[in-house]
């Protein structure tokens, strides 16, 4: 099992009940090049269907200059939750909308200068 992402292969590495974590091409013993990817199924209640969860985690070490030590990890995490009952296309606009940020010269300005207020 793999998983491609921006034309790099990762090669699932360590499967779990409810997770499974993909190596990538930088992967070494001490150096991290990882994706997680987690789900949590729906808990309905007597008045609530419930949410499902999933979670996809990149976590990659990068050179550092300027800093305490030559290396660090640096992690994009992202949640999402959606509820029992939601349209297909519903979930596809927030995703699409959220990718779209993502890709956004305001988020990377946000990340990069812990801007937050636009």
């Amino acid at each position: 099992m793999s998983l491609t992402v921006n034309a790099k292969t990762f090669t699932a590495d360590n499967f779990g009940v409810n997770a499974v974590a993909y190596n990538g091409p930088a992967h070494t013993l001490s150096a991290k090049d990882d994706i997680r990817l987690a789900r949590t199924s729906p808990k309905p209640t007597a008045s609530f269907s419930g949410v499902g969860r999933t979670s996809c985690k990149l976590t990659r070490t990068l050179t550092l200059t300027g800093a305490l030590t030559t290396s660090g990890d640096s992690i994009c995490e992202i949640n999402v939750s959606v509820p029992v009952g939601a349209a297909s296309a519903d979930i596809d606009a927030i995703l699409n909308d959220m990718g779209a940020f993502l890709a956004s010269a305001t988020f990377k300005t946000h990340v990069k200068s812990l801007q937050i207020s636009f």
